[in-house]
């Protein structure tokens, strides 16, 4: 194919998987702070706030609402770019990672929404998927910094 420069997409790559990182640092911090508002029966420094766990637990949502928004940004930079780039998709192992992020995201996210007393399922399957997650977000970030090297001049 005949196209345009593909190097500002992926500068809106590299800005959205930083921020993908980032949000799943914020999420992990913010996840911390609600196990343990949950589970200490000594006040924490947040109570004089008032409902400090439902504000900590809407800020979590929040950034996690981004957090699936910025990997779905990345799925379609992906195959637009590569598609565009060369011509098809599947030149690396990053495809299947950056896949098998996506669907460990969606599931943590589908999870979230599940979470209640009545559903005991759905928060060990959240903090579970999280945990691979990292994993996932090591893979994913190690082929995407090889595919990177095959674009630079």
């Amino acid at each position: 194919m005949d196209l345009p420069s593909f190097v500002w997409l992926w500068k809106i790559a590299a800005w959205s998987m930083g921020l993908s990182l980032l949000a799943y640092l914020l999420l992990a911090v913010t996840g911390v702070l609600m196990f343990q508002m949950r589970t200490s029966r000594h006040l924490s420094f947040m109570s004089a706030f008032g409902r400090e766990n439902q504000k900590v637990r809407d800020l979590h949502f929040l950034i996690g609402c981004c957090m699936v928004s910025l990997v779905m940004l990345l799925l379609a930079i992906g195959i637009v770019g590569t598609f565009g780039h060369f011509g098809s998709l599947g030149h690396s192992s990053h495809l299947l990672a950056g896949l098998i992020v996506v669907a460990l995201v969606l599931v943590s996210g589908f999870s979230a929404t599940q979470i209640s007393a009545r559903k005991s399922w759905a928060r060990p399957l959240h903090i579970g998927t999280n945990i691979i997650l990292f994993i996932g977000f090591a893979w994913v970030s190690l082929t995407g910094w090889i595919v990177v090297q095959k674009y630079l001049p």
